[in-house]
């Protein structure tokens, strides 16, 4: 039992539920454990940078085919806008046969403040976005923890290093034991998670309550219900194609889910994720290098709720969007997606300039869907975080990068603990 107690997993879960009901019993005093969720949040973002970057350097260092680096990115970008525009795609279709906005009653619905959202979505733009991944500044990168300035300028870091041979040895070595103290220090940051989901949840349900669902359950559902059919199909065949079972993979990364359901933030995940997936098989290359271009190119779940969204304020308002619109929609989100990523409240600058864009459906239809989006991120960035994961494990098999004998005893080792903490 005691050995079951320190299991994070285990912690997490109960933290989880202990957040749910203080938010229920005391809703102010559940607004009150804000500030636990904020800061372990910010202690994650405190390494994000750090570990991307040496994970990428260390990578690439120590590739002698530096082709294959560019080979990987390529690959590694087709999947990710097939992926998304299915996943984009399939949120439609969803929406337009369950019709969740039809007969709703907009005037009746709580509207939130979208100003500090909508301010901003004339001017986000695609090329904006490609201009903005280079950094003007290193230092800068790093210190707003831009997740992609900070790919770009690891990129060239270890291709650099990479070039030097020999000569950079010494600098490769300091820099992997570097690196083995910042997996130390997520180490000792990951025994406060469950504070930090018991926070972060028990703000959550305090601020907004359950009753503030009730009115758009209908969306909520079907938001949940396609996730889940796009984790559990469309992911399920791509793992299977690539010879991986969906389910030991899930089992595998039950704790970061876990993390990410606490939190809402995918990002809380990160640095745990690019160790188990070098743990579970892949090369430390092809990790720092899709991973972190994930969170920005591959937000399975992101897409989904944004095209179900946009339809479902155009149902609520009355608005017939005929095929040509429609397909207008998943073109432009197609675009605006990958241009918001790693903004705060990105979610609602993207569907804000997508209804700008089209000039159809009411932009001030944002607001109703306030209430209910802390409830639908979880969805979504559990998504974003699998589909990542799966992400990385087909790029990785496609570049004969994964070793098979790793995953054995990474699951084997998993299967221990897991035993042993039962037994106890």
């Amino acid at each position: 039992m005691r050995r079951l107690a320190r299991n994070l997993t285990v912690q997490v879960l109960v933290a989880i539920t202990l957040g749910v009901l203080l938010g229920l019993v005391s809703p102010e005093t559940g607004r009150a454990m804000k500030p636990l969720g904020d800061t372990f949040v910010n202690l994650v973002k405190m390494v994000i940078a750090p570990v991307i970057f040496l994970t990428i350097v260390l990578g690439i260092a120590t590739m002698h085919d530096l082709r294959k680096v560019g080979r990987v990115g390529g690959k590694a970008l087709l999947y990710f806008e097939i992926v998304t525009t299915f996943a984009l795609a399939i949120g439609m279709v969803v929406v337009n046969v369950t019709k969740p906005g039809v007969g709703l009653d907009v005037s009746a619905l709580a509207k939130g403040d979208v100003s500090k959202f909508t301010a901003p979505a004339a001017a986000l733009s695609f090329t904006d976005f490609i201009m903005h991944i280079v950094p003007s500044s290193a230092v800068d990168a790093f210190a707003r923890g831009d997740v992609l300035q900070v790919v770009f300028f690891a990129v060239l870091f270890g291709v650099a290093l990479a070039s030097l041979g020999e000569s950079g040895a010494a600098l490769t070595g300091m820099l992997e034991r570097l690196s083995q103290v910042m997996f130390r220090i997520v180490a000792i940051v990951m025994k406060v998670a469950p504070i930090g989901a018991f926070g972060a949840m028990a703000y959550t349900i305090g601020m907004f309550g359950v009753r503030s669902l009730l009115p758009l359950a209908r969306l909520m559902l079907d938001v949940y219900l396609t996730m889940a059919l796009f984790i559990f199909i469309v992911l399920n065949l791509i793992l299977r194609w690539y010879g991986f079972s969906l389910w030991e993979y899930l089992k595998f990364i039950r704790e970061e889910i876990l993390l990410v359901l606490g939190t809402s933030s995918s990002e809380a995940a990160l640095p745990m994720m690019i160790d188990k997936l070098e743990r579970y098989g892949c090369s430390r290359t092809v990790v720092g290098l899709v991973i972190p271009a994930g969170y920005s190119f591959n937000l399975d779940g992101t897409s989904i709720y944004l095209s179900m969204a946009a339809l479902f304020i155009a149902q609520a308002f009355g608005v017939q969007l005929d095929l040509m619109q429609q397909l207008s929609v998943l073109g432009v989100l197609m675009i605006t997606s990958k241009g918001a990523a790693g903004v705060t409240g990105s979610g609602f600058i993207v569907l804000a300039s997508t209804l700008a864009a089209l000039q159809v459906v009411p932009v001030e239809g944002v607001a109703i869907l306030l209430g209910v989006d802390r409830f639908m991120s979880e969805a979504r960035a559990i998504t974003n975080l699998i589909g990542n994961g799966a992400a990385t494990l087909v790029v990785a098999r496609s570049e004969n990068a994964f070793d098979e004998a790793a995953r054995v005893r990474a699951v084997a080792e998993l299967r221990a603990e897991r035993l042993a903490g039962t037994a106890v």
